[in-house]
This record gives structure tokens, sequence and C-alpha cells, in this order.
């Protein structure tokens, strides 16, 4: 089995768009979306959920209105200004609270508990090319980077069960904790990035992390011919580091009416279901 990980150095560059397109013509794989702080993929795909679970992330105070005597040490002493008081009434508020468990050691009364957070879900579910492994995670919520390692070892068991050669992942955009987490143990990363000033910038970091685990990379140039000059570039910087721009995908306005319909644009687009079927070539 092997895992294709789709990653972007930067927000729409056309990253969801390329991976649900060789989702669709790609055979024997599991898809995984692990873009979990902006999950946007089931758009194209419209997974119909067979599994759901909850993904627990950090761990926050709770104070025991029982127990609590309104002594206030757990207010002063919280750096986080995580605790609020009203009318004698303490509560945490779970947005603010570091986990830090100060307030725990300092109640003389053992009023504060930890507990662990429901932050976000995780799916299984079925599309019309194929299972799908995908989440949610909550506004504001935190751990991230783990929720992308979550549903990348659910892809990869389901992909064992299934029998499925491959792992085809969408990737979080940028060179966070996420896109670490999703990089560690991928078999091959294609960047997908685009001829501007920005793309080409957060192409060059996206890479260095890529190169910092060791995982083999493509570039795929979208919309090249929008600024060739630009585009010269990438391929400049790409043989410079013996990296292969292994496709370039032309603008195309076929390509934005499908995604606005919420279509799969390889469907519809003769230029990008050409560079599909190149690239499924090659895995």
């Amino acid at each position: 089995m092997k895992e294709i990980l789709i990653i972007s150095g930067k927000g729409g560059t056309g990253k969801t768009t390329l991976t649900a397109s060789l989702a669709k013509y790609m055979k024997s794989k599991v898809i995984c979306d692990a873009d979990v702080d902006a999950a946007d993929m089931f758009l194209l795909l419209k997974p119909n959920v067979r599994k759901k679970m909850n993904f627990k992330g950090k761990s926050v105070a709770i104070i025991d209105q029982d127990k609590c005597t309104s002594c206030d040490q757990c207010r002063k002493q919280c750096r986080f200004n995580a605790i609020d008081a009203e009318n004698g009434n303490y509560t945490v508020n779970p947005y603010s609270c570091d986990g830090c468990t100060l307030c725990t050691l300092v109640c003389p009364v053992n009023a504060i508990r930890m507990e662990q957070m429901v932050v976000g879900e995780w799916y299984i579910s079925q599309t019309e090319s194929g299972k799908m492994v995908h989440a949610r995670l909550y506004p504001g919520a935190e751990n991230s980077g783990n929720l992308v390692t979550m549903v990348k070892r659910q892809a990869h068991i389901l992909a064992e069960e299934e029998g499925s050669e491959y792992v085809i992942v969408d990737g979080p955009p940028g060179i966070g904790c996420p896109v670490t987490s999703a990089l560690s143990g991928a078999n091959l990363a294609i960047i997908v990035t685009e001829p501007t000033f920005s793309g080409i910038h957060d192409l060059e970091r996206v890479y260095e992390i890529a190169e910092h685990f060791k995982v083999p990379v493509w570039i795929v140039i979208n919309k090249y011919d929008l600024n060739t000059e630009n585009s010269k570039k990438i391929e400049k910087f790409a043989s410079g580091k013996g990296i292969d721009v292994i496709e370039k995908i032309p603008f195309s306005k076929c390509i934005i009416d499908s995604v606005v319909k919420g279509e799969i644009p390889a469907d519809n687009c003769e230029e990008l279901k050409k560079v599909v079927e190149k690239l499924t070539d090659k895995f």
C-alpha cells in the first residue's frame, strides 16, 4: 500500500480539486481528507456517512460546584484568565483554559478535575469514487495535528481491510503542525502550486518540510499559463532541487464552473482529465 499526499504551501491553489479528480479516476484506493481545519472535499465527493466517532483533544478544568468554597485561589492563580466568578459561582471558559492543571493543585478542597473534551468528529463514508475517511474539527478547537494523524491511521486500516493499493490524501495547506502530521509516513507528496509570488514562496517552504521528512516530491503547477514567467521560475527551482514538475494545468473556466456546481472537474473538463490520467499512469 502506498500513501500519496497532495499538499500546497498555501490555500487556494487547487489542491482539493486535483485530489477529488484523482480520487475519481484512481483504482484500488481509499480516500482521506486530512484538511480537518477546513475540510471541503465532501462538497465534491458527497460522502454518505457510515460511521461517526468523536475525537477528544486537550483536557480542560471542570469545577464541581458542590465542593467549591469560593476561595478564589484558582482564579487568582490562573495566568490564562480562564476562570470566571459571578455571585460566588466559579466556572471555567474551555476556550481560554490551557489545560496546565495549576488550578487543581491550588484548590484546597479538590473541587477541580481535568476532563478531556470532545473537539471534533471523524467519519468513514461511502462515495461514488470509493470509501472515504474524513473529519471535522469544531470551531476554535485545537489538536488538528492529532486529528490528521487519526484520519490517516483510520484510512490505512480501512485500506488494509479493503485490500486497496493506495491511500490518497488531501492534505492541509501551509506548513504548520497539520502538514507535518500529514507528511509523516507518506510515500509521495505532490505539491500543487500556482505561478504567483506567494505561490512560489510557499512552495519553497513546504518543499523544505517534505525534504526534512525525506518524502519524495512531485510538483504540479496549476493555472500555469496565467503567468508563464513565474511558471518558468517554479520549473527552475524544481530543476535546481532535482524535482520533477510532473504536470501543468492550464487556467480553465470549465474547472471553476464545475467546482461552483459541486461537480468533480475532471468529469467535465478535458484539460484536467488528461492531467489526471497522466498522473494515475505514473503512480
